[in-house]
């Protein structure tokens, strides 16, 4: 157990900075890195049409769009599929804006996905907000995306 425990501690410190450096969470993003915005169904067409036009690239960093399940159950908010799409773009650390819909389900994602410093976005178009995404991680420079854009919007 001697040998073994310095080599143990090398490689869960060599894993922990890995893990530290791979998101864009904090810091800035390595050029050609990809980013997600979390994107609820309603919106989703338009801002995938936006981010297609943009050739899904957003200055040096790729973009993706996460299209969320619905959240609408029988003519209702599923308040449990609502909160599980919050915490799910919370919980990527690639995470860079959650684009949500107007309607009564907003109230209940915006506190979980603000308390995990993600740009929250209410929204009647899906366009509108990814051109805004886009634009604020075109204008990031060094920065890191998630605070660029969290700041822009």
């Amino acid at each position: 157990m001697g040998r073994r425990l310095p080599a143990i501690l090398g490689l869960c410190a060599i894993a922990v900075a890995a893990a530290v450096g791979s998101g864009c969470g904090e810091g800035g993003a390595a050029a050609g890195a990809t980013v997600r915005v979390y994107v609820a169904t309603p919106l989703c067409r338009e801002a995938r049409r936006e981010l297609q036009s943009a050739g899904g690239k957003a200055g040096d960093l790729r973009v993706s769009a996460i299209c969320l399940p619905s959240t609408e159950s029988g003519g209702h908010v599923d308040l449990a599929q609502t909160g599980a799409n919050a915490r799910r773009a919370t919980e990527d650390s690639t995470s860079v804006a959650y684009l949500e819909s107007s309607g009564p389900g907003a109230k209940f994602s915006q506190p979980i996905v603000e308390s995990a410093t993600l740009a929250w976005l209410e929204t009647d178009s899906g366009t509108t907000a990814m051109r805004r995404v886009l634009k604020a991680l075109s204008e990031a420079g060094s920065s890191s995306p998630r605070d660029a854009v969290r700041e822009s919007l």
